[in-house]
């Protein structure tokens, strides 16, 4: 399940995300508008917002390929803090 507080940092992140458009675990996001440019700064509130620095090795296009794969990784960093 998808946190509150992240999705709503997502969804600001998410340009090509209609307001009305629920933000669902496997939404791709690379196809709502998530390009480089946008990944740094969805990265850096997500850090702000939880405390947490996500390692080097978890950058990848994998990573944040959904809102869960990106998800799981913040969360897991929020657990092991």
């Amino acid at each position: 399940m998808l946190n509150e507080a992240y999705t709503t940092i997502l969804r600001r992140h998410l340009k090509y995300l209609s307001a009305d458009e629920e933000i669902i675990p496997d939404l791709r996001l690379k196809e709502f508008g998530l390009d480089s440019m946008a990944s740094v700064a969805l990265l850096l509130e997500i850090e702000d917002e939880f405390g947490i620095t996500l390692p080097d090795s978890s950058l990848t296009a994998e990573t944040f390929s959904t809102a869960e794969s990106l998800w799981s990784v913040v969360d897991n960093e929020r657990s092991s803090s």
